[in-house]
Parts: C-alpha cells; structure tokens; sequence
C-alpha cells in the first residue's frame, strides 16, 4: 500500500519540516538555478558564515545550514524528491516506521509455501525486513566519487540485494550483527540495490544475490564464501590489508623499528596479550597509514621483557605507545582494557606529526603548511633547507630543539625542513627572489602561502650550522624576533613566488608498482578463477606451452640437419667461394664451386631460388606476372650452366624476400629462337638476325610481364660500362665496334658468323691464361666466362632504382623450344 506515503508527504508539506528548511532560500537562490549558480552561492555564502571568519554566534548553525541545503540540490535525486514532496529523503526514512503486524497472526500464503523447518528453527519471511537494506544504499555516483576515495583510509563493506531475493532476506539478521560488530571500530557500511545499479554491478563482477564486496584501496574484493556470519566476515576484511601494515615487534627489532623515524612517520607500539593484532588497531593503522607507522607487541611472548619494563607497560591492559624523534620516551601513552576507538583517534591526530617533520609530498606541505587568506591569521612555515647527509644532522638538531623551546603553538608556526636534491624545483622557485641566498643551502626560510600555488616568504640572512657554531645565539636570536614581527598584522614578508606541486618522494619506483601490478593480477585471477574453470585454464596454459616446445624441437631438428648437410659437403672435398656465405647460402648452391682457374661438379644443379624458364613456366613467370612484379633471367648453356648459376644465385640471393622478384635460367639451346624474336621486336626496324650463342652466355634480362619491356645486362653492354664499370671492363671491350642503331650489338649475340666454334667466340673458356702474363695483352679482347657477371650488383642497384634502359615490345612472342 503506497497510499499512505502520499498522505505523510501531504501532511510534512502542510507543517514544514522541522530539519533542514528550505535549501533554495537558505542558498538564496532560484528553484530553476543551474548547478553552476547553486554552486557560485555556497561559496559566497560559505566564506561570509564560515565560523573561524565570522564572530556572529550562529555563524556555525548557519554554515552547517549553508552545506546541507548546497548537499542536497547538488545531488539530482535528492533535489527531484524535494522539488516533489517538500522533504528531503532522509527525512522521509526516519519517519517510515516498521509496524509490527505479528500480535494479528493473520494468514499468509508465503509462509506456508516458503516457510522451512531446519534445526527446530522456522524461517519466516514476514520476520524480515527489506527497508533495512534502503536505508544504507548507495548509487553508482555515490560510490565512485564518495566511497572509492574514502577507501584509501576507511575499507568498506557493500552487500548488493534486490528487493524480490529471498536469499538476502535470509542474511538480513547477519547483516545487522556485521554492522553492529565493524561500523564502532571504522569499517564503513553500504547496499547498493544490484537490479537499480545494473552497470555497477556488471563492473564489480556480481554475479549473484546478495554479494559482499570489501572496498579498500579503491580495490573491490568480493567474498566467495557461500556462507555468511560475523566471523568469517571479520577474517576475510583482515586478510584485504596491506602486506605488513602492522609489524611485528620484540627486544631485537625494536630499536630499529623506532629509529625508523627517518621516514617522516610518527612510531606507534600496541601492546595486547592478543596472540593476533585486533581489527581495531588493524583499522587505525590502516587509517593513518600515512602519517604513523604501527608496531605490535605481543604480551605474552618472552622476548618482550625489555621493552615492556623499559616503558613500564602493565601486562592485564592493552596499550598504545607514540613516539617521535626521541625514541626514549613516549610522547602520549594510553592504557586501557578497551581503548575506545575515539579516545585513540583523538591522541593520535594530537601526535601524528614529528617535531621537525620534512616537506616530503604535496599532502604533507598542505598539511603543515595550509593556505591561509586572512593576514590576522597568518600561519608562518619555518623550512630548513637541507640534503639527505649525515652532516646536516646537527643543523636539522638544533632546529628540533629550538621547536621544542619555542612557545608558539603549532596553529601559527610550524617548524620543518626539506631535502633540496629531492624538492630541487621547491627551493629553485624560492630562491630567485630578492634577498635570497646566493646558496640556499643550510638557510632558514619562513613562508606564508596564500593560497595552493602563491606564498610570500623571507629568508634569515645568516646560514643555520647548529648549536655548535660561534653565531648561534645571534642566529636563534634573529629567528625569534623575525618570527614575532612576522606574526603580527603589520609585519609583511618581502618576496612572494609561485609554486608548484611538491614530488611525492614516498611514492612508488617503477620496480614496486610492476611488483605490486603482478600480486594484483595474481589476487585477481585467484580470486575470480573457481576451480570449475580452473582446469580449462590450465588446459589452455599446457597447451601454448606444447606449442612452444614442439616449435622450438622442430627448429632445432632443422638447424641439426642443416649441420650434417654442411659436414658432408665438407666431407666431400667441396669448399665454399665466398667466405660471407652462410649455411643456407651453401645448402642452396648444391654443391657447385666456381673460380677462375677450374670447373668443379660437386652434385647436380638443384637451386631452390631459380626457376627454369621453359614453355610450362613461361606464362607463368612472363605474361601472367602481377603489376610491378618482375622476373629476373639468366641466359646460359650446357657448358656455362655449372659456373654461371651458382654464382647468379650468389648475387640475386639478398633479394630472395622480395615478393616482387622472381629469379630464373634460360638455357639457350631451347629458347634460342625466342630469344632471337624478343631482340627483334625490340628494334625500331624488323630485320634478320644472326645469333651467336657464345655471345649471349651471361645476359640477364628483367621482363616486366604487365608493362611488356625488359631490360638487359651484358659484361659489354655499354650502359653497363659507364659509371662504375672498372677499368679492366673498359679495356676488355673498348675493340668492339659491330654496331646495331648506334649501340655495340656483340653483347646480344649480333655477328654475321654463325659459327659456334668457340675459338671465333668472344667469350673464351680461359683457364691459365690469366696466369701467363705475357698472354695479357694478346687476349685483351677476350672475356672470360667466369668474369661474366661481375658487373652484375651494381646493375641490379640501379634496375632498382629505375635508371637502366628499358626496352619496350608490342606483345610477348611465344615461347617454342626447338
């Protein structure tokens, strides 16, 4: 029955609801005003009513009004229920009462069909009450801009429920006693309706009602057991801490443990005869992580007797001890036997700082150093610039000591130093003022920040050296009267800078965040992999990793192979021309050994990277070819074949990835005549010609298949000897003047001999003529077969880069072996 709400919203609209009022008209502002100007008139009235600017004695009831009414309209759902119903919704939840129907005993159909009998306990669903989970929800917005930053110093635990799940009904006892139990010692508390919050729920990962989920870190950590209670509840918030939170401390550590103070962090000591810390302590370490760093001493271990006598700790009460630079005596000590979690709160927001605490983040700077717009209020900093040594211990001593002495409280002047090696842009901005030192070094600066980013500021003249130093008491004199002027009205700082953000130099290396990163991961997949699924996973792991050995194994078996190939030839007498070549390089040569001076078959030519170009392969390597794809030949014999391919495949093999290449041999006694018909059609005018094989032994031709030209080497084709031709080329073919259109003709094969007799060939066997050198200048003319292709690189190199002469066709004749 929902008519009853309307009735109670009518009846609140007609008295006024005693509580908050009227936010509009305590903002001043209009019902249609945006959030900009509800935001603009809490500002204005927030510094006008704030009670440390304001004397008027209901300036506090005033600004507490001024944050309620500016809480409520910037929050869309509470404003909507307002502008609605006149009332703010906590107000309506404090008036919906829970009505006890049980003194009816009137019948209800779900007991009957729901209702269970377990243990001489019947549960009935009437005895629960689904409201009790709205009071405490929370939406999505909620969430990640209140409960995810308040994680970080307070954990929360979140159930997620829907109203029509029966299972939650079921808990609703438990979640009371976990309440009563974690909200006194600081856990936060929360619901969030799952079925409302469906994208909340999609992004935590619940995939079932009702879900707990601890909050810490701005981690979310879901509990995974199936059943509920106070204790296990209470295991599973202590093991989400951070690892080593709270160390453990006997007679041998603790000397080290509060000497550690060099770390910025006040020490505390907790003394129980609890074998394990308690959730408390555990929250408030958790709490003032920042600020305190917390040891545990264990009562009744036997290597305690040291530290519980030298600090006179009773052994029937619980005690907590706080220290700061001196480590022989506590500054606040509480003995209890049960320390409320206020009174502990209380004492160490007292202590939580050191005597001379250090500039070390931003958060610290704020903190002790907090902007401050009223100059009557002006909060003084003393900063003692300094470097992380040894030597600069005394002057940071004597600095401690005259803190201790000062009589200023720690509201108006607060006493600190900074390491300038880490804060080096700090320092930097105020040291470029006027009056500053020329080395800020061990100089004493005092600074009053109007605001995050401005401060004004005055350095003391004279270097701070310490105690120890012949102008120590005219120094710690000109510091007190400095401050006293200072802190007056009248007194105004001379130089004013700006500033920015001080490095955090607690913060994570590089090596801590991976480390961290990983345990996450590791926490994760622990936590998100059942062991439903944990064998799919490990089946998938075993089989990549099969994967990689099978790959690696058939790698090594190649490589293995490879090896014995390249013994055997070894084995048989065979031996490599050029020392660069590789394994695969000599695999793919098959054997052949080509020099000057003779002709060794070690095995039939089989080289993989050349193609043969016959009638089978012509379409296939010629006219079929691809746009910008080209096939490379090499025109040889029965008689060159063993010496010229094995060293074309040396030179063409650095371009074997090239997928635009194809590389081949032509062997002339077949296409001879194609040949001769691919020459013609190259010429401006058809005419007969006459084919020397011996001449055309050593020509390589690129064939562009889709653009139908080619382009031609030859030892003495004149674009061949130009430019980098060497000389001994020069001089081979500088006789030769058979001519064809202007360009020497011998190259292509063009002489009126038909002979094929090899003493009227051009291009000679030659063996130990060269050895002769008598025989030089006789045979000058003459080129040797294994000197063919030596011009060959440097043609390639500029086939490529587009300079050779292209010779263009009408169309490709066919190919017809004799």
């Amino acid at each position: 029955m929902r008519w009853h709400r309307h009735i109670l919203c009518l009846i609140l609209v007609c008295i006024g609801a005693q509580g908050l009022g009227d936010p509009y008209k305590i903002l001043g502002v209009q019902k249609s005003a945006t959030v900009l100007e509800i935001r603009k008139a809490y500002k204005q009235l927030a510094k006008e009513w704030h009670p440390d600017k304001n004397n008027d004695p209901a300036a506090e009831n005033r600004f507490v009004e001024i944050k309620q009414a500016y809480e409520l309209l910037t929050d869309p759902e509470r404003r909507k229920h307002f502008d609605n119903f006149g009332i703010a919704v906590e107000e309506v939840s404090q008036l919906h009462k829970k009505r006890d129907y049980n003194q009816y005993q009137r019948f209800d159909p779900l007991e009957e069909l729901f209702g269970t009998q377990a243990g001489g306990y019947k549960f009935r669903f009437h005895d629960r009450d689904i409201s009790f989970f709205h009071k405490l929800r929370v939406t999505t917005r909620a969430y990640e801009n209140k409960l995810v930053p308040k994680s970080y110093e307070v954990p929360y635990l979140i159930l997620f429920y829907s109203d029509w799940c029966f299972a939650c009904l079921q808990v609703e006892p438990i979640w009371r006693h976990i309440i009563e139990e974690l909200e006194p010692v600081g856990v936060g508390i929360a619901t969030v309706h799952a079925e409302k919050e469906p994208l909340l729920a999609r992004k935590i990962g619940v995939h079932s009602l009702p879900c707990l989920i601890l909050l810490i870190d701005g981690k979310a950590n879901v509990y995974k057991e199936t059943l509920y209670s106070v204790q296990k509840v209470v295991d599973f918030v202590r093991s989400r801490f951070p690892y080593k939170l709270v160390q453990p401390v006997s007679d041998d550590n603790v000397n080290a443990f509060l000497n550690g103070w060099i770390d910025n962090r006040v020490r505390a000591l907790i003394f129980e005869r609890h074998k394990t810390i308690r959730l408390r302590y555990l929250l408030m370490a958790f709490y003032y992580k920042d600020r305190v760093a917390f040891g545990f001493v264990h009562l009744n271990s036997p290597n305690i007797e040291n530290i519980r006598k030298k600090f006179k700790v009773p052994l029937d009460i619980e005690t907590l001890l706080l220290f700061n630079e001196n480590v022989n005596r506590s500054v606040a000590s509480l003995s209890m036997a049960d320390i409320p979690v206020k009174t502990m709160q209380d004492v160490i927001d007292s202590n939580k700082y050191l005597v001379l605490p250090r500039l070390s983040s931003q958060g610290m700077f704020d903190a002790l150093c907090p902007p401050e717009w009223a100059p009557p209020r002006k909060r003084l900093c003393v900063v003692l610039v300094s470097e992380n040594t040894p030597y600069h211990d005394e002057p940071r001593q004597a600095l401690r000591e005259f803190a201790q002495e000062a009589p200023y409280s720690a509201e108006r002047v607060r006493f600190t130093y900074v390491f300038q090696e880490r804060q080096m842009e700090f320092v930097s901005a105020l040291a470029n003022g006027e009056g500053s030192p020329a080395e800020p070094l061990l100089h004493v600066v005092i600074i009053w920040r109007r605001d995050s980013n401005h401060i004004k500021y005055e350095w003391l003249p004279h270097t701070w050296n310490g105690a120890k130093s012949h102008e120590w008491n005219e120094t710690r004199d000109r510091l007190e009267s400095t401050i006293q002027r200072l802190l007056h009205a009248s007194g105004a700082l001379s130089c004013e800078a700006v500033i920015k953000d001080l490095i955090d130099e607690h913060a994570q290396g590089i090596v801590s965040k991976i480390l961290t990163k990983l345990l996450q991961t590791a926490d994760f997949f622990k936590d998100s992999i059942t062991k439903d699924q944990l064998l799919p996973v490990l089946s998938v792991v075993a089989t990549v990793l099969f994967i990689i050995a099978a790959g690696y194994i058939l790698s090594y078996i190649v490589r293995m192979e490879e090896e014995n190939i390249k013994k055997q030839q070894y084995a048989n007498g065979q031996n490599v021309k050029d020392e660069s070549m590789t394994s695969n390089d000599i695999g793919q040569s098959d054997g052949f050994v080509c020099n000057n001076n003779r002709k060794t078959k070690a095995a039939a030519p089989q080289i993989r990277l050349l193609h043969e170009l016959r009638a089978e392969t012509f379409n296939g390597m010629v006219r079929m070819l691809k746009p910008g794809c080209r096939s490379i030949i090499v025109l040889v014999d029965a008689q060159s074949k063993s010496k010229l391919l094995p060293e074309f495949h040396r030179i063409v093999w650095p371009y074997r990835k090239n997928k635009t290449l194809m590389f081949g041999h032509m062997a002339l006694e077949r296409g001879l005549d194609w040949y001769k018909c691919l020459l013609t059609l190259s010429l401006p005018e058809p005419r007969d010609l006459n084919i020397n094989p011996r001449n055309c032994i050593g020509t390589v031709l690129s064939l562009n298949g889709h653009r139908r030209y080619f382009c031609m080497y030859h030892a003495k084709h004149p674009e061949c000897i130009k430019g980098k031709a060497s000389k001994r080329m020069v001089k081979m073919t500088k006789r030769f003047s058979n001519t064809v259109d202007g360009t020497n003709g011998a190259f292509m094969g063009f002489d009126t001999s038909e002979s094929d007799d090899s003493n009227t060939s051009d291009v000679e066997q030659g063996s130990h003529l060269l050895d002769n050198a008598s025989a030089t200048d006789k045979y000058s003319n003459v080129l040797f077969q294994g000197n063919l292709l030596d011009g060959l690189p440097n043609w390639l190199d500029r086939l490529f880069e587009g300079t050779t002469h292209h010779y263009y066709i009408s169309y490709w004749p066919d190919f017809t072996p004799k």
